[in-house]
């Protein structure tokens, strides 16, 4: 028995096929082997065809099919996706216009109206954040520039509950999935009316709300004709990236935390109390867990920041075509500290938790007799870790311990000297893991699918590539307090 996986990125769509029995992969495929292209009309703006993702999604099928033993035993498929999206479908369920994805920034105007006009402390009681430059104030920006798309709305939905819609034909969301978009009232327990109110939605353009894990529609006959598969395989488990992500690391639990530094860092703390910050540093959603009687949020962290400056350091700093590796390998013979030498890494936008500033990247402490390439390659991988840690200390100031840092054995988790210096500064224990999100979302399936008692046995196979345990380094601690205390300099300017 089979379980396939799907992960729709905005650069690409992955496929992955578990072995139910052994939790092992069996075939992975992603589409396009380009990135998927982001149409940006105008400064600020991010838009892609919804049926882009479908065409992508139908090709890594195909290729994933092409190495799959038999196919017909394929019992359960889970979705994950790219968050905070808006698709809208008209009444035969066909998109009236690109998605505007999550990267777009056209609505913060609407969000930050809406939070002065209702009042911070109604939209953080009961949607834990701002509305901020997600889904619901994405469709206030449509509903005042373009009112003829508006009006012939009849569903709107994320880009999951898109593709969702394409393999059963049937329309629905989860709550998580409202949470994301800020159309869930925590306070209520339901769909966030007052906000859908204030922006002049009709509650009926959301479609049924079902939970995270259960039979979400099965797969139509026009579909599976189209995807080479068998018609009626259930559909039991959709969630954005970040939840998806976290569940893939088997972090479930509260003060769990997930980690991830691609392009941007990712710190995502699993809490038990329906809590968020009251400086709006952090976003705060329903994991793929929640239940109002048993309630689990998802307090993610984003810090744009992150292996985008290792990649520009390596571009344009370390000797022509020196790869990763060996560039670690020269950083690491850099001691600790870097001999006075410090990066703030805010070099790629807004930073949420600096309160939405844009400070910019920062070197401090050169001295051009002691300082070269390999300093700045290491002051970096440091720089990096320290706004990890600056991050962690505001989800411990919400009350979760940070003891565990989960992560895949990906991007900037591939620096033996990068997991070090991190776990050092934070004092956690970091284990890396063997997974991604689209073999994720296919375990997830065999949960909501009932093929598994819980994530418990689900994960069971998860493979722990290794542990990374902290020591104490007061060079290292030394080092973060000038770095912080650089960065508070910055924030006072």
């Amino acid at each position: 028995m089979y379980l396939l996986g799907y992960d729709i990125g905005s650069s690409s769509v992955k496929a992955s096929l578990v072995d139910s029995e052994t939790g092992k992969c069996v075939a992975s495929a992603f589409c396009p082997k380009h990135e998927m292209p982001i149409v940006s009309k105008h400064a600020g703006w991010a838009e892609q065809d919804p049926l882009l993702w479908w065409e992508n999604l139908r090709q890594a099928t195909a290729e994933v099919l092409s190495s799959c033993p038999a196919p017909a035993e394929i019992a359960a498929i889970g979705i994950s996706y790219q968050m905070h999206g808006l698709v809208c479908v008209d009444g035969n369920m066909q998109p009236l216009r690109p998605s505007i994805i999550w990267c777009d920034s056209r609505a913060v105007p609407y969000g930050e109206k809406a939070f002065r006009d209702i009042g911070e402390g109604k939209c953080l009681g009961a949607l834990l954040n701002s509305p901020g430059n997600f889904t619901a104030s994405k469709l206030a920006w449509v509903k005042e520039n373009e009112p003829e798309t508006f009006g012939r709305v009849h569903k709107v939905m994320l880009p999951g509950d898109f593709i969702a819609l394409k393999l059963t034909g049937e329309a629905a969301t989860t709550v998580g999935g409202l949470s994301e978009g800020m159309l869930w009232d925590f306070s209520r327990n339901e769909p966030a009316g007052f906000l859908m109110d204030y922006f002049g939605f009709d509650r009926s353009i959301l479609p049924p709300v079902l939970p995270t894990f259960s039979e979400q529609g099965r797969l139509s006959r026009s579909s599976a004709a189209e995807l080479g598969l068998k018609p009626g395989i259930p559909v039991t488990y959709r969630a954005g990236d970040q939840p998806n992500n976290a569940l893939s690391l088997n972090v479930f639990n509260p003060c769990e935390i997930a980690a991830a530094a691609g392009t941007s860092g990712v710190v995502y703390g699993v809490s038990g109390e329906v809590s968020c910050d009251p400086l709006s540093r952090v976003n705060t959603f329903a994991h793929v867990n929640h239940t109002a009687a048993e309630p689990r949020l998802g307090i993610l962290l984003c810090i744009n920041g992150t292996g985008i400056l290792n990649s520009w350091v390596r571009r344009n700093v370390a000797p022509a075509g020196m790869s990763y590796a060996a560039m670690n390998d020269a950083a690491a013979s850099v001691p600790p500290g870097c001999e006075g030498l410090g990066i703030l890494p805010f070099g790629n936008g807004a930073e949420r938790m600096l309160g939405n500033r844009e400070t910019g990247c920062r070197i401090f402490g050169m001295n051009f007799n002691i300082h070269g390439w390999k300093h700045l390659a290491r002051a970096v991988q440091e720089g990096i870790a320290f706004s990890f840690r600056y991050g962690t200390d505001i989800l411990e100031g919400m009350g979760m311990k940070v003891g565990t840092i989960h992560a895949g054995h990906a991007n900037m988790f591939l620096s033996p000297l990068f997991r070090q210096t991190l776990a050092d500064i934070t004092g956690a224990s970091i284990e890396l893991l063997d997974t991604d999100g689209a073999l994720g979302a296919a375990k997830a399936a065999g949960i909501g699918a009932g093929i598994y008692r819980d994530h418990g046995e689900a994960f069971a196979s998860l493979e722990r590539i290794a542990v990374v345990e902290p020591s104490a380094s007061p060079v290292l601690d030394e080092a973060y307090l000038r770095w912080k205390d650089e960065l508070l300099k910055v924030l006072r300017q």
